[in-house]
């Protein structure tokens, strides 16, 4: 007998009892006679008394199947047709795997290193503030998501088959943890070797993935596109490409425009990075005072507001994290945010940022045409650069500083690991961004009691939420203009984070191949 359940949990009997034999209790059989399936958990906190919801599955006098969901049935590709993938971030690897699955052969072109080489590229932007163009946060093996905390969950449940991304995760390394933690994610430490083994599936199947490889012009005749050129010197044949190159990839956008092909300015989101102590969120959530239960994973919060016709909204919020570094190219200054698996840093870190309406906010920028929302946040991010000193160090404020508009005499103690400098961000943010993040400041203090504090960072500048570009595309995936273009992900605007990007990844994989 196969019995469905809803069981609620409380913190007491979440440390005292199994869930078997809570389950068992529940039914009221004994625990021989059962083995339990979690379908998912999730955690209640909004009142004082905390509870572990669960949906399980429990399997009473009869064993539990052990045949998986989901298969993946990679074909030697070797000698297949080609499908050509330009960037390897989660659009371009999921793309890869289901040309794998569809019998075609997928050649990755990446700019960046693999992710062994990359960390040294990581180092000297932390320690050196040398800031790598090809290889950085944002660029290499796994794209943005690799040296991220790799947070899956995702509002994009139209757009694929979301599970069917979470398998095959679990299938190149990652914990069955993801598949039932109503907000799963994978850890900043552990998403390396994921995508390392992801590359090397890809390359077992006959596939090909090429690092230090940069597209540098698109050839095109009679709005087709015929080949491409790689690091300014090699020209290769191409029959359908997949730009998956990420909402930070602005050469291509340019390089794009140069050739007169279709864009669109889009709107996107900018602000800053606030940080707290963990154990100020840990308070405020789980309304518990000195150290968190240890069977309470670090606090998240999400939270949102609206000032003068614009959202304010936190973004990426990393619990138990640190800030990074996300600079692009030099004499800019971007930062971003991660949580290792553990989320067990002393600080709590997210993007609070500001709907920018690429066509209601950008008028002073309307000269840039389709890339002015480009153009927008790189002077922002020049602004940061100066601030902060012309290194990676970033301008900061204490939060309660930031909002009634004092330059902080001195600032607390942060995990972002280039340092920070004193600057008077409630001033040298545009108008249409500062003023609405000090109202949603004061409105999120209202919000949880305790957020709003002098112990907390503003940290400026959160630039890239998401590409401010759009490159259009048909209903078939292709690009209107120029045949055998298929944009994808997030450098596209189809995507905002990973599982979104990798669903996007299949799909254009899935177009790409169609009447070839």
């Amino acid at each position: 007998m196969v019995r469905n359940i809803q069981l609620r949990v409380s913190l007491k009997e979440e440390g005292q009892l199994g869930l078997k034999a809570k389950t068992a209790e529940y039914l009221g059989v004994s625990e021989k006679e059962i083995q339990i399936k979690v379908l998912r958990k999730s955690i209640d906190a909004r009142k004082r008394s905390i509870y572990f919801n669960y949906k399980l599955e429990v399997y009473i006098n009869e064993p539990m199947p052990s045949t998986k969901d989901y298969t993946f049935n990679y074909k030697d590709v070797s000698k297949a047709k080609t499908i050509h993938i330009i960037g390897f971030g989660p659009a371009g690897m999921w793309a890869a795997l289901r040309c794998l699955e569809l019998g075609y052969k997928p050649i990755v072109l990446e700019r960046g290193k693999n992710v062994q080489n990359r960390r040294r590229d990581i180092k000297a932007i932390n320690q050196d503030h040398i800031v790598n163009e090809d290889s950085n946060y944002c660029f290499g093996e796994g794209g943005a998501g690799t040296y991220s905390d790799g947070k899956l969950y995702t509002r994009s449940l139209k757009r694929g088959d979301v599970r069917r991304v979470f398998e095959s995760l679990v299938h190149h390394g990652a914990t069955e943890e993801i598949l039932i933690d109503a907000h799963p994610h994978i850890g900043t430490n552990k998403l390396p070797k994921i995508v390392q083994n992801i590359r090397e599936t890809i390359i077992k199947f006959g596939g090909e993935v090429h690092f230090n490889t940069k597209v540098t012009d698109f050839i095109i005749d009679s709005n087709q596109l015929k080949s491409i050129v790689l690091n300014e010197t090699k020209e290769i044949e191409v029959n359908r490409v997949i730009l998956a190159t990420g909402h930070s990839a602005r050469d291509i956008f340019y390089l794009l425009q140069k050739k007169k092909i279709s864009l669109k300015a889009k709107s996107f989101a900018m602000g800053v990075r606030v940080e707290h102590p963990q154990r100020i969120i840990d308070a405020i959530q789980y309304h518990c005072k000195g150290e968190r239960n240890e069977l309470l994973p670090a606090a998240a919060y999400s939270l949102v507001h609206q000032s003068k016709g614009r959202g304010v909204y936190s973004f990426c919020m990393c619990p138990g994290g640190f800030i990074v570094p996300a600079a692009t190219a030099p004499g800019e200054v971007v930062v971003n945010g991660m949580s290792p698996s553990k989320r067990n840093n002393l600080y709590a870190n997210s993007g609070i940022v500001v709907e920018i309406n690429a066509d209601k906010d950008l008028y002073k920028y309307e000269k840039f045409g389709e890339l002015r929302g480009l153009e927008y946040q790189k002077d922002l991010e020049r602004l940061a650069f100066t601030s902060g000193g012309r290194t990676q160090t970033a301008p900061a404020q204490r939060l309660t500083d930031f909002v009634e508009g004092n330059l902080s005499v001195d600032l607390n103690p942060t995990s972002y690991q280039p340092g920070l400098k004193s600057a008077p961000l409630h001033s040298l943010l545009p108008k249409q961004i500062g003023s609405r993040l000090r109202a949603g400041f004061s409105e999120f203090g209202k919000k949880m009691k305790g957020y709003y504090t002098a112990e907390a960072n503003v940290v400026g500048v959160e630039s890239r939420t998401s590409s401010p570009v759009n490159i259009p595309r048909k209903e078939n995936l292709e690009h209107p203009e120029i045949k055998g273009l298929f944009p994808c992900g997030e450098g596209g605007g189809y995507a905002g984070g990973i599982v979104s990007a990798a669903m996007d990844g299949e799909r254009c994989a899935e177009a790409a191949i169609a009447n070839l």
